[in-house]
């Protein structure tokens, strides 16, 4: 059985990627009566907010999920409490140290997985015994690794750097990526941009239809200097691009970045003012569907090739 699949009591190893402003309760409840594992992004949430969607979620099924939580978030300790609170047996740890939480999450017997985009802290999740990692490569959209390591460079070097199970993300919205992921090593695909644009997903109907519109090269990786993050192109993304070309410093990104802006963005609808994070791999989103429709293509997809390149393996070795 997949290890993936086998760690989490799901159907197929595609776990949908923990999203501020997009992966609310019913994303997450979607993806997980598909037959995934659906995740609540709790980075935009407050902890009574997170706390409401856990409830809804567990309401809107009865197949398992889990929480996306950001371990440098102000009121980690909050959002922990509600997470133990409230039984949630899944979570995704990223952006912090695991060494701090994942001890105490495990005593709760709760499954930790923490997102990483290089080999050196795949080897500190390891170490902080996490039970399986998200490797991310540069295509991704929202906040990103500094070393612009692409997903096909660095799942094979996080594959033979660590012994627990592999989730591949960053630039895969389809079974032919999903594939190659394998390929390379991964136990299995996290998806964020395919799912950013399903029908369930709470981000406003202006991102998503920007993204099923965007084409190769228009998004960017931003504000190295903060936190690198993948953006759509915009007023906003271009004043941040104008900035950096003038020198600005860490002070001065962090003041034109301002407050509440990727939910300015992704949440209320402000296409140009807003913070619109999103992976490459949105040039390759045409059309706002169902999650289980977004999941069934990708394994249907997925079968389809790897039945193509056992055939011809078969053809090679006759």
């Amino acid at each position: 059985m997949n290890p993936i699949c086998k760690l989490f009591n799901i159907k197929y190893p595609i776990i949908q990627a923990g999203m501020v402003w997009c992966s609310g309760w019913k994303l997450a409840s979607a993806v997980s009566n598909a037959g995934g594992l659906g995740i609540i992004g709790a980075g935009s949430m407050y902890p009574e907010v997170l706390r409401m969607h856990i409830q809804k979620c567990k309401k809107a099924t009865d197949k398992p999920f889990g929480v996306n939580i950001p371990l440098l978030y102000p009121n980690i300790q909050e959002i922990i409490d509600v997470i133990i609170d409230e039984n949630v047996k899944i979570i995704f740890s990223s952006a912090g140290n695991p060494a701090t939480w994942t001890s105490i999450l495990k005593g709760q017997g709760i499954t930790v997985v923490h997102v990483i985009a290089n080999t050196k802290f795949a080897l500190k999740a390891q170490e902080a015994g996490v039970d399986a990692i998200v490797a991310e490569g540069f295509e991704a959209g929202g906040h990103n690794g500094r070393e612009e390591t692409t997903t096909l460079c660095l799942i094979p070097m996080i594959r033979d750097a660590v012994q627990i199970p592999v989730i591949a993300a960053g630039g895969i919205a389809s079974g032919k990526s999903m594939l190659a992921a394998f390929a390379l090593g991964a136990d299995a695909v996290q998806i964020g941009s395919a799912f950013a644009v399903a029908k369930e997903s709470s981000a406003h109907q202006a991102f998503k239809e920007k993204i099923i519109l965007s084409a190769e090269g228009d998004t960017k990786l931003a504000m190295k200097k903060l936190v690198p993050v993948r953006l759509l192109k915009n007023e906003f993304a271009d004043a941040v691009t104008q900035a950096e070309a003038e020198g600005a410093n860490r002070i001065e990104l962090m003041e034109l970045l301002g407050k509440a802006r990727a939910k300015l963005g992704m949440f209320e609808g402000d296409m140009e003012n807003g913070e619109l994070e999103i992976g490459q791999v949105s040039a390759m989103l045409k059309e706002i569907k169902p999650a289980a429709q977004i999941l069934e293509e990708i394994w249907q997809e997925y079968t389809i090739g790897l039945k193509r390149f056992g055939d011809l393996h078969n053809e090679m070795v006759q």
